[in-house]
């Protein structure tokens, strides 16, 4: 329904508004849709994509319960098996639950928070692009017949050269790495906009939970994700260039891949709950009736949940020979992070005791939900008591588990929420006629398949295996489980099957067919690329508002920036506590750049694969110079000064701001890239303390010359780069001092390369040798990154974009080189520590 049938006398101006803004925010046809840059573009893009996967996936794992329904079965070989387990655990993790969840994520967000898009629409197309191509990577090699065949987690050393000698590991690991690019671009992306972009008014304490929810998942996965790259990175290397970080008879330790690992898989799990549980914490108040009991609570619940789940990663390794006291402070952790899990759950609860609950069918889900994943909470707690463990470890019960808490915990939700939020994204309702049977099917064939697990595992059937013997009591119960998952696809089926008869045949629904009472509904459905015609000025809670009321309101342009101008895509930022609104900003318009970007870092990743690595190396700085062209279209030409926004406020635009959504997004990514530097020396401390063969047979080397002078030209380049900035603040020409400071990064990497070239022991005879290699090459990839900073200000002036007030650039760099002094100094006095750290050890010895 457009906004001109709103109503009839404000009909001529509401249709006005509405072609503008239509014409501004559309996306064009054909192939300019590859252009398209808008979040709900992006957002279905993201969750057909990655439900494309969930059914290749699926398929991949009937494909296993099909060669474990009976014993000896020939269905498939063992390296077959391999490439399938691999492949499904894979898809499911990294490329269905994930990516559903920044898909819904980046539809749903903007418009529960009142606003037009997010704060970065081309890097969320770029971080799509990414996903699709890694993701094809991965499929294509399962194809060809060399998918990784080392399982979903690529334990070392069977994921190594000697043990595994094709291409199969580096697809996984090239291929998982560039599809987490995409993943920690949507993680800055949405702490970003959660935080500076929401409907003026609207203060933390307002915002609605599932805001609250995507802020806390983000910035976990800012933290998380890190580990995980470095770990690929760092095997990757090994198996390319024999740089042996896991290799024990060189001085590396097997189990320092499980601790980068598990420092983003036990995190992982909850990643993918929490955004389930901001739907489910959406819909259970709707349905209900009632507000959701115990906001601040859960708020404060799911803080603690993020904060608690970092610290017990070791919980999947109690069997790996961890000191007992370590063993007692990871089981109680894993134990205590029941506790936010739970006052979640009984909020949940109370809100439906309170209301008068509606029973259809996302209810249906969410009741599906609760029986689930309190089987796999109660088996969680059990698993965290070390002796159970380890008579349950790497058996089918943990498998059993891991399905109740991910597959539970994300399915049924999402199921819950595809119907809940269908017709906002149709303008239709569902043909229930189907999705009662299919709930039912898809219930009773998940609990049939994973719990009969549980009880295999406690009979002692181990995991990852390829066949079994003709064990009685594991015979019959892998037959029903694997009943169970032929049940539960059937039940899928006619979820796609309904979903095609609700597109042809659902009845038409006006806005807000659930009585709902946040934003999204506050639009016409379906959405328009632009959102809202106008936007909101929140003095409720955001969760407790009347949308169907409010919307006509909306439509006529009666909000802040219910107009066009300049042709501008505009929303508005606001401060991060109170949602006072302090910035215009003017989003990037569509382009092809971040799919030329995305092509270009895909032909990087496959030049790795195949061991090009000129030809890798020269489509990376094609990478970066197209980044570096994308800055030249973003930005404005000249100051503005103050503009009215609506309701008699005036804003200066974001390029005039004093923390622009840009500045935000470069401190998190540093947060992001400390985390990864963290783990880097957190791998270099650990291999000196627990891995054998060390110390190395030959003492390290300090060449001190090099090293106080590559930390001396930071610290000239961060002065460099501070000059420029003043420079630019007063109107004065800053190219001396850029000059200054790219001689100063140019003079480091200089130093640094001559460090690595003396390292001792060499990196490709000793751990010691790789990681002092590893943290030296990471500062020269930072002082590299600071020159393309510095030669996008330059640019970036020369066109006009920057001056005395649009000033953010030369900020932004200031603050990479600073960032890039400060871990250089750190990294590069590691590394001259290393001899007096190998003394220390020979003393122990």
């Amino acid at each position: 329904m457009s906004p001109a049938m709103e109503g009839s006398t404000h009909a001529s101006p509401a249709l006005r508004l509405h072609r503008q803004l239509a014409e501004i925010w559309g996306t064009g046809p054909g192939l300019q849709r590859l252009a398209a840059v808008n979040h709900s573009v992006i957002g279905l893009r993201f969750m057909v994509t990655a439900f494309a996967f969930f059914a290749i996936g699926g398929v991949l794992g009937m494909l296993t319960r099909v060669q474990l329904a009976t014993p000896q079965a020939r269905f498939m070989d063992v390296e077959t098996y391999n490439q399938v387990f691999t492949m499904h655990g894979s898809m499911m993790l990294f490329l269905f639950a994930i990516p559903m969840l920044e898909g819904i994520a980046v539809y749903l967000t903007p418009k529960m928070l009142g606003t037009r898009d997010f704060a970065f629409p081309r890097l969320t197309a770029y971080g799509y692009w990414c996903y699709l191509f890694g993701g094809a990577i991965l499929t294509a090699a399962l194809v060809a017949g060399v998918a990784p065949d080392g399982g979903w987690f690529m334990y070392t050393p069977l994921s190594s050269k000697v043990f595994t000698p094709g291409i199969n590991a580096d697809i996984w690991l090239l291929g998982v790495t560039f599809v987490e690019i995409s993943a920690l671009t949507l993680a800055v992306e949405i702490i970003v906009s959660v935080l500076t972009m929401r409907a003026p008014g609207m203060s933390l304490d307002r915002m609605p939970i599932f805001g609250w929810y995507m802020l806390v998942t983000a910035l976990m996965m800012v933290v998380a994700f890190p580990p995980l790259i470095l770990g690929s990175i760092l095997l990757e290397t090994e198996r390319a260039f024999g740089l042996p970080f896991f290799d024990p008879t060189r001085g590396g330790d097997p189990l320092l891949w499980q601790h980068l690992f598990w420092l983003f898989g036990h995190p992982d799990v909850y990643i993918i709950f929490l955004p389930m549980a901001g739907l489910l914490s959406t819909m259970i108040p709707v349905f209900a009736g009632t507000p959701l009991v115990g906001y601040r609570a859960v708020v404060v619940a799911i803080i603690g949940l993020a904060f608690v789940s970092f610290g017990i990663w070791v919980h999947h390794m109690f069997t790996v020979g961890i000191p007992h006291l370590a063993l007692a402070f990871f089981s109680a952790g894993s134990a205590i992070v029941a506790v936010p899990t739970a006052v979640q759950l009984f909020a949940w609860l109370a809100t439906l005791a309170q209301g008068r609950p509606r029973w259809n069918v996302p209810m249906l889900y969410i009741f599906g939900f609760f029986s689930t994943f309190v089987i796999g909470g109660l088996t969680g707690v059990m698993l965290a008591m070390v002796p159970f463990d380890w008579q349950a470890h790497d058996t089918y019960f943990v498998v059993a588990h891991f399905h109740y808490v991910v597959g539970g915990a994300l399915a049924f939700p999402m199921l819950a929420a595809l119907y809940y939020w269908l017709p906002l994204l149709t303008g239709r309702k569902a043909v229930h006629g189907l999705s009662i049977p299919a709930f039912w099917l898809i219930f009773v064939g998940f609990n049939m398949t994973f719990f009969l697990m549980h009880l295999v595992g406690l009979l002692g059937m181990p995991r990852r295996i390829y066949t079994y013997s003709a064990i009685e009591n594991w015979t019959w119960l892998n037959l029903l489980s694997s009943v169970g998952g032929f049940v539960m696809t059937i039940g899928f089926a006619l979820v796609v099957i309904d979903l095609i008869a609700q597109l042809r045949f659902g009845r038409r629904v006006r806005r807000d067919p659930w009585d709902a009472a946040t934003l999204e509904w506050a639009m016409p459905i379906p959405p328009t690329a632009y959102a809202f015609a106008s936007l909101p000025s929140i003095e409720a809670r955001a969760d407790r508002i009347a949308a169907g009321a409010l919307a006509p309101s909306l439509a006529r342009g009666e909000g802040y920036l219910g107009f066009a101008r300049n042709g501008w895509q505009e929303t508005l930022g606001v401060n991060m506590t109170t949602g006072a609104p302090e910035q215009l900003i003017v989003l990037a318009r569509q382009t092809y750049l971040p799919l030329w970007t995305a092509l270009s870092t895909g032909a990087a990743v496959l030049s790795m694969l195949f061991h090009f690595y000129l030809g890798a190396l020269a489509m990376a700085l094609v990478t970066a110079g197209l980044f570096v062209l994308a800055g030249q279209s973003a930005g404005l030409a000249r100051d503005y000064g103050p503009m009215p926004v609506g309701r008699g406020v005036s804003l200066a635009p974001h390029t005039e701001s004093a923390d622009p959504p840009a500045w935000w997004a470069l401190i998190f990514a540093l947060v992001a890239d400390g985390t990864l530097f963290t783990s880097l020396v957190f791998g270099l401390l650990y291999l000196w303390i627990s891995a054998p063969n060390w110390p190395p047979a030959g003492r390290p080397e300090t060449h001190l010359l090099p090293a106080l002078t590559s930390v001396a030209a930071l610290v000239v380049a961060a002065i460099g780069a501070r000059g420029a900035l003043r420079s630019v603040a007063a109107g004065r020409p800053p190219e001396r001092w850029i000059a200054l400071a790219a001689l100063g990064l140019i003079a480091a990497i200089a130093g640094i390369v001559v460090l690595i070239g003396n390292v001792v022991p060499r990196p490709n005879v000793h751990a010691l040798g790789a990681t002092a290699a590893a943290v030296l090459a990471f500062v020269a990839l930072h002082a590299a990154i600071g020159l393309l900073f510095l030669l996008s200000n330059l640019l970036r002036r020369r066109s006009g974009l920057v001056s005395a007030l649009r000033r953010v650039d030369f900020r932004l760099s200031r603050l990479w080189i600073d960032y890039t002094t400060i871990t250089g100094a750190l990294a590069i006095g590691l590394v001259l520590a290393l001899p007096a750290l190998v003394d220390i050890l020979g003393m122990r010895a």
